[in-house]
């Protein structure tokens, strides 16, 4: 695949980095002012609670099934060669987590206390549910890429005996992938089910929820990891990559984008049989109102129909430039899917009194300070994968679990040379 000149290259990480670390000194200063004002300075409310940051948390979270989904195919179903695609999308994946985390730091007002949900247990709340999956999958995910730290080349020149020993946690791949696959799926539908049962926002109050959320993840942590991959190969020779492995997750994506056309079709037309208040006044906002656009656009034409073509075509999709558009596309399309979703339920509102079926309308924009702390959150998350591409060889698919994890502990002690023969 081609790739930039090196001079070009030679300039662009330095001026990228820079970029990427404004974004993030922006976020700790709109951070500093949320943590000390309060949410007060966001235009989040009681009416709308849930904005751009949960987005970017659902999207990030989302975005990081790749991790539990190659994971799954690699060591539970036997699918090896795509172990060096696993290494990459595990390294997303805990990015992805940590973004999330930071996002949910902000958005509940009161961060001194967000060990609660580990101490004091609601076995009753879905959140509840979801704190503690995604702390449980955060520590598999954190085990899961202590042997690509391990695997840096400063870390086994300086210190060898360090790094021959986390690359021994590899050996532990195998359970943390059948661990990473429950928690994962569990908390992933738990999202979706989260909304499910909220009986006050008629729109989110279906069983579907949960299996949209599990399948949307599935298709778009997969792309994410193969679009990351390929623009890695692109723009650096750090980055080595297998196209024909590429192409095979690829095709993979195509065949569940119809899955996922399917039962978002169906969640749709379902929910035009009849009028209930609160939930037809919310699907015609989705499907007729402000949110038409992103919905048949963002959502199911771009984010599904076009990119599922491309990549089941196999003209087509042997084409770069195109897979990686079709990439991008489904990519866009979850995060489209994850914000009309959180929003369209929340902008009809009930009056308080119990004979009260009129429902109203209410709005939300976010404020400058929600763009900026957002913004930082996905530099973070940028910068992170920038210097595991650079440093940590998280896309390099000439390595093999082989290669990966040393038989024996390097000596450290020089040896000398003598001249005898």
């Amino acid at each position: 695949m081609r790739q930039l000149n090196l001079p070009y290259r030679r300039l662009m990480f330095p001026a990228w980095a820079g970029i990427l670390l404004i974004f993030m000194a922006a976020g700790l200063v709109g951070a500093f002012f949320v943590f000390t004002q309060g949410l007060e300075i966001t235009n989040l409310s009681d009416l709308v609670p849930w904005g751009l940051w949960i987005t970017i948390d659902l999207s990030a979270i989302a975005l990081s099934a790749g991790a539990f989904t190659l994971s799954a195919a690699v060591y539970l179903l036997g699918l090896k060669q795509f172990q060096p695609v696993a290494r990459t999308a595990v390294f997303i994946g805990i990015i992805g987590y940590s973004m999330a985390m930071m996002m949910l730091l902000m958005d509940i007002g009161r961060p001194d206390r967000f060990w609660h949900a580990f101490a004091y247990w609601n076995i009753h709340s879905p959140l509840w549910e979801v704190t503690m999956c995604v702390g449980l999958y955060f520590t598999v995910l954190s085990l899961e890429v202590i042997p690509i730290f391990g695997d840096a080349d400063i870390l086994k020149k300086r210190l060898p005996r360090v790094s021959f020993h986390m690359k021994r946690v590899h050996h532990l791949a195998p359970i943390l992938a059948i661990a990473g696959l429950g928690l994962s799926m569990l908390h992933q539908s738990s999202l979706g089910a989260t909304y499910g049962v909220l009986k006050a926002r008629p729109i989110w109050y279906r069983p579907g929820m949960a299996v949209l959320f599990i399948v949307s993840a599935m298709v778009a942590g997969p792309a994410l990891t193969v679009l990351a991959s390929k623009l890695a190969g692109r723009l650096t020779p750090r980055a080595k990559i297998n196209e024909e492995l590429l192409n095979q997750i690829s095709r993979f994506i195509g065949w569940a984008l119809i899955l996922y056309l399917y039962l978002r079709f169906w969640d749709v037309l379902a929910m035009s049989y009849t009028y209930e208040p609160g939930r037809t006044e919310g699907l015609n906002l989705l499907t007729r109102g402000p949110f038409a656009f992103n919905f048949w656009a963002g959502e199911i034409l771009l984010g599904i129909i076009v990119p599922m073509i491309i990549l089941l075509s196999p003209r087509l999709r042997r084409q770069p430039r195109l897979q990686i558009l079709a990439l991008i596309l489904v990519v866009g399309g979850l995060v489209a899917y994850r914000w009309d979703t959180n929003l369209v339920g929340q902008l009809v509102v009930f009056d308080a009194l119990p004979q009260g079926i009129i429902p109203f309308y209410t709005y939300y924009f976010p404020s400058l300070v929600e763009f900026v702390v957002g913004a930082a959150v996905i530099a973070f998350g940028l910068l992170a994968f920038t210097l595991g591409v650079r440093y940590l060889k998280v896309v390099d698919h000439t390595l093999t679990a082989g290669e990966e994890v040393e038989l024996t502990i390097p000596d450290p002690t020089p040896v000398a040379v003598t001249n005898e023969l």
